[in-house]
């Protein structure tokens, strides 16, 4: 396993400078280590994938005691699948860290406002502000491979098995990417044509941010925009779109710190 310091990189880039950033050269700002202290933890998956493509990051957060859900949606309709975030939450005790993937910072975004939710931690997640257009804001950076290899079949739309394993899956062991694209999960091609989200949880509540530096299904400039603007503390993982698989110790560690608890 590589060490975890060699895959993170805690350099504070020119956008997140602009947008008045803390990302800390050593080690997370200020806002995380003054998180609200949290014992549970709901997890956002995004397209192209189920609630299982979390696992690594549960066993280790359960192994340090915190409690954990991952929700599965429906991927069909925003407002259902917002829905069934709002459940997740309603049935924790205590303050909760809300954690989405990729197409899933759609649903936090909205979701997180939920008095339940003490932090928002977004791993190479969409991060639209209230009422914007997240296609018109993604177009304003060059478009990452993955987005030629959506195959859309009577309304649903999944990514063929070269687009997977090249620009979704890159850098994930081979054997395991292959466990995840037999279970990729179709979305409806109604769920991406418009601006969804209402309101901006980040703009209200402490936000984390996990860039990852080899992505190819989101553009990583744009990933860098979105954690900038949020002021998120931010970190970025030498990785591909799933850090969250290839590089789970980071993600934990990056989690902890917004639940307030020390990663050792």
């Amino acid at each position: 396993m590589k060490d975890l310091n060699s895959t993170i990189d805690r350099r504070t880039f020119a956008t997140a400078m602009v947008a008045g950033a803390a990302t800390s050269l050593l080690g997370f700002s200020s806002k995380a280590e003054a998180a609200t202290s949290a014992r549970n933890v709901v997890f956002i998956h995004g397209l192209f994938a189920d609630g299982s493509c979390w696992s690594e990051v549960i066993g280790r957060l359960q192994s340090a005691g915190l409690r954990t859900t991952s929700v599965q949606n429906t991927l069909r309709n925003f407002d259902n699948d917002v829905a069934l975030t709002k459940r997740a939450l309603a049935m924790q005790d205590g303050p909760t860290v809300l954690v989405a993937h990729s197409f899933g910072g759609m649903i936090l975004t909205q979701a997180g406002v939920d008095p339940a939710v003490s932090a928002l931690v977004y791993v190479a997640a969409r991060a639209q502000d209230a009422n914007e257009n997240y296609s018109k804001l993604a177009a304003r950076f060059p478009a990452p491979p993955a987005s030629a290899g959506v195959v859309v079949t009577d309304g649903l739309a999944q990514l063929s098995e070269t687009a997977f394993f090249n620009d979704f899956a890159n850098g994930v062991e081979p054997a395991t990417a292959r466990l995840l694209y037999a279970v990729q999960a179709p979305n409806a091609t109604s769920l991406t044509a418009s601006p969804k989200t209402t309101v901006a949880a980040w703009r209200s509540k402490p936000s984390w941010y996990a860039v990852s530096k080899q992505d190819r299904t989101i553009n990583p400039e744009l990933e860098r925009f979105m954690a900038a603007r949020m002021k998120a503390t931010t970190i970025e993982v030498d990785s591909g779109h799933l850090s969250l698989v290839s590089h789970p110790d980071a993600i934990t560690k990056l989690i902890l710190a917004a639940a307030g608890r020390s990663s050792g």
